[in-house]
C-alpha cells in the first residue's frame, strides 16, 4: 500500500521512549508502535526507500535483528531480495565475519559467503543508527562479497553519537533524527 502522506514526524511522534531500558542512563526508542499501526509502517517503508525504483538495487541487506522488519519488508517493495546480516553463530552455512566495538568489548556479524553476488547493488538497512559500529561493520560485510552499497538507511539515528562518521563515503539516509 503506497503511502505518501505519513511524514517523519508522523513516525516519529509514534516512537515511544523508555528511560533507563535496558540500562540506567539509556534513553531507549520503541519503535513497536510505528510498527502496530499498518499506515505508519508502510510509510516509514516508503521513507526508507524513497528514490529508489523496483529494478535499482538487487539485494535489500538488513541488520540483526529490528533491522530485518524493514530491510525484509523494503526487499518486497523494491522487488529485490533480502540478505540478513546476524550475529555470530546464527547462520548455518560458512560466513564472512566482522568484528565491531562496543561500548565494553566487542561484537561479531556474519553473512554467509555466497548472500551477493559481485556488483550487486545493495540497500543497507537497520533501524537505528547511534555509534555507528554495527552499520560500519556490516558494510565492511557487503564489501567483501564485491557489492556497491548504493546507500544505508536507517528508521532512527542518535546524531549526538556520531555514527554517521563511521560511514564515510555512504550515502546515509535517517527518517528520524534525534
Amino acid at each position: 500500500m503506497p503511502n505518501s502522506i505519513t511524514t517523519a514526524t508522523d513516525i516519529e511522534q509514534a516512537i515511544r521512549n523508555i528511560p533507563d531500558f535496558p540500562k540506567a542512563g539509556i534513553q531507549f526508542k520503541d519503535i513497536t508502535p510505528v510498527l502496530a499501526d499498518a499506515r505508519l509502517f508502510a510509510g516509514a517503508i516508503d521513507l526508507l526507500t524513497d528514490g529508489i525504483k523496483p529494478g535499482e538495487v538487487d539485494a535489500v541487506v538488513g541488520i540483526d535483528a529490528r533491522g530485518f522488519i524493514f530491510a525484509a519488508a523494503c526487499a518486497l517493495k523494491l522487488q529485490a531480495g533480502f540478505i540478513p546480516i546476524r550475529k555470530k553463530g546464527k547462520l548455518p552455512f560458512t560466513t564472512h565475519e566482522q568484528d565491531y566495538q562496543l561500548e565494553y568489548g566487542t561484537a561479531t556479524i556474519a553473512v554467509h559467503t555466497d548472500a551477493l553476488q559481485p556488483a550487486s547493488r545493495v540497500l543497507l538497512i537497520d533501524d537505528l543508527l547511534a555509534t555507528g559500529g554495527t552499520a560500519a561493520a556490516a558494510a565492511v560485510l557487503v564489501q567483501k562479497l564485491g557489492a556497491q552499497i548504493l546507500r544505508i538507511s536507517f528508521l532512527i539515528e542518535l546524531g549526538f553519537l556520531k555514527g554517521r562518521e563511521k560511514l564515510p563515503g555512504y550515502p546515509v539516509r535517517s527518517i528520524v533524527v534525534y
